[in-house]
């Protein structure tokens, strides 16, 4: 288990990690199981422009009190004075048996009921399905109720890659994830990206889905999470050539480089990146038959 101090390449970071931690464990003493980073943090591939994905695992469900308190900290860590890390951590505070293996049951928390016209603000306004966190947006200082990290991707990053940063040995907390778990997981997410638009209102969101959808065929492909970088790798040199420019025009989004990111997505490449959908739908479909 790293020390705080060492925990990443980014002593801000660490600092920062250091301040959630420490304050995380006050305000929930006996309940605080432990601390996590997943995501690239995890896997690899991650720079100094990268968010920084934590899950800190509970007992139970935060109580009010505590997610005041919680609530506070989060705030007061976007005021820390440091560079760019206090409003790019995200992640999620999960009861442990919640956490232990994805089921659909329970999917409300206790007296807090969902009803069909509840939309997912980690989600982008996706419908209840199965029981949300209190979960951190990256740039936001607010936690809100989301299903964002309560998924197979999750659980099996944490389990096969997390890095602890307090507590037990992950393993000890979640069940193995299988390989046709994590493929029937991401072949939904798909169909939920599409349901949802594919919204592209800058050159950041199109190079965003592209990169989603060719992590999906190489998690189908492998049976594991794989990084962004290895996964477009891997589409580079396995996916039909009528796919290499988009592919390639979305690899040239450079980190860090907010006026790129922000720059209006071409019309042309809005339109590729849609066939491109659909196209992963299809050879999703295709590779899981054959398997």
């Amino acid at each position: 288990m790293p020390t705080l101090q060492s925990a990443t390449d980014f002593p801000a970071l660490n600092a920062v990690l250091e301040h959630l931690l420490t304050n995380a464990q006050n305000t929930l003493g006996s309940n605080f199981v432990g601390a996590y980073l997943q995501g690239s943090f995890a896997i690899g591939d991650f720079s100094e422009f990268s968010d920084c994905d934590f899950i800190v695992v509970t007992n139970v469900d935060l109580s009010l009190r505590e997610l005041a308190a919680l609530q506070q900290l989060h705030k007061d860590i976007q005021q820390l004075p440091l560079p760019y890390w206090p409003i790019n951590i995200e992640g999620s505070y999960a009861p442990k048996d919640i956490l232990r293996r994805w089921t659909l049951e329970p999917r409300d928390p206790p007296g807090e009921t969902r009803n069909e016209t509840w939309a997912d603000p980690g989600m982008g306004g996706s419908p209840a399905r199965c029981y949300p966190f209190w979960y951190l947006d990256h740039g936001s200082d607010t936690l809100v109720r989301s299903e964002h990290d309560n998924t197979q991707v999750v659980r099996w990053t944490l389990r096969e890659h997390g890095v602890r940063l307090a507590g037990p040995a992950i393993t000890q907390l979640i069940e193995p994830v299988t390989a046709a778990h994590l493929r029937r997981e991401v072949r939904e997410t798909i169909d939920i990206a599409i349901a949802s638009g594919l919204a592209m209102p800058m050159f950041a969101w199109q190079a965003f889905w592209v990169g989603l959808f060719c992590r999906i065929l190489h998690t189908i492909e492998t049976g594991r999470v794989t990084s962004k970088k290895e996964a477009m790798s891997w589409a580079q040199a396995s996916l039909q050539e009528r796919w290499q420019g988009l592919i390639k025009h979305s690899l040239s989004l450079r980190k860090g480089d907010d006026e790129q990111a922000a720059a209006p997505a071409d019309e042309r490449h809005i339109r590729a990146t849609r066939e491109f959908a659909v196209y992963s739908r299809e050879t999703a479909d295709q590779m899981l038959a054959g398997q």
